[in-house]
């Protein structure tokens, strides 16, 4: 019997790649604002996590895994960040993801073991510039990660990818050209910025069986940015 995954977010970027990833081997449920990328086998629920609740009508008694996908890049000095624009982040990056969790929490419980996959970043752990807003709600996302992982074990595996920046259609505006696109490359170890399948390949382990010991775990997948100095 197939396992059931249902992504919050999941019809851009790495959330899509997942999907491919996930494809055949899984009941697949997205939720999320928009579904014209997403194939016609997948279950998807309309849902803006900071506008709607959760309609949990056409998700199954049972949910296997859950992967929260939206996020944000606010990119700016922090004396140009109003408290607004905290806020704003905070409730998409964060508590978007509590509410989300909170509407289908039961569903997870019914399984023999539920996995779970946030979304953090490289920028909580090295401390960059320009990256106070999103640093500060992603970081919100490691410290629960960690507690629940502790407080569900072994009822549920939870774990975090922190990635380095990646080329999605929200990284756009930082890779729009070739020359800012090797200005990124060149800040990594391995000379390139992420793809959504670096990512969504890493996020499919977390769900699967392979990684059933695998707990609790913030994974940095980086290019090596967030441990090697090699310049």
């Amino acid at each position: 019997m197939k396992k059931n995954i249902l992504l919050i977010g999941g019809s851009h970027g790495i959330g899509k790649s997942l999907i491919d990833n996930l494809s055949g081997d899984y009941e697949i449920y997205v939720a999320s604002r928009t579904k014209e990328e997403l194939p016609e086998e997948i279950t998807h629920i309309e849902y803006d996590v900071t506008a709607d609740i959760l309609n949990t009508e056409e998700l199954p008694e049972v949910l296997d895994g859950f992967v929260y996908c939206p996020g944000s890049i606010n990119l700016k000095p922090f004396k140009m960040l109003s408290e607004e624009t905290f806020n704003e982040d905070l409730q998409l990056n964060f508590m978007g993801l509590i509410k989300s969790l909170k509407a289908v929490e039961d569903r997870l419980k019914k399984a023999d073991q539920a996995s779970l996959v946030f979304f953090s970043t490289v920028a909580v752990k090295m401390g960059m510039p320009f990256h106070t807003s999103v640093a500060a709600a992603k970081g919100a996302i490691e410290g629960f990660a960690k507690a629940l992982a502790a407080e569900y074990a072994p009822q549920f595996r939870v774990n975090v990818i922190a990635p380095s920046l990646t080329d999605t259609p929200l990284a756009s505006r930082l890779l729009g050209n070739d020359k800012k696109k090797e200005k990124m490359d060149a800040r990594h170890p391995l000379k390139r910025v992420g793809t959504p399948q670096d990512i969504s390949k890493i996020a499919a382990f977390l769900l699967s069986e392979d990684s059933s010991w695998v707990t609790g775990q913030i994974l940095g997948i980086d290019g090596g940015m967030s441990t090697l100095n090699v310049n």
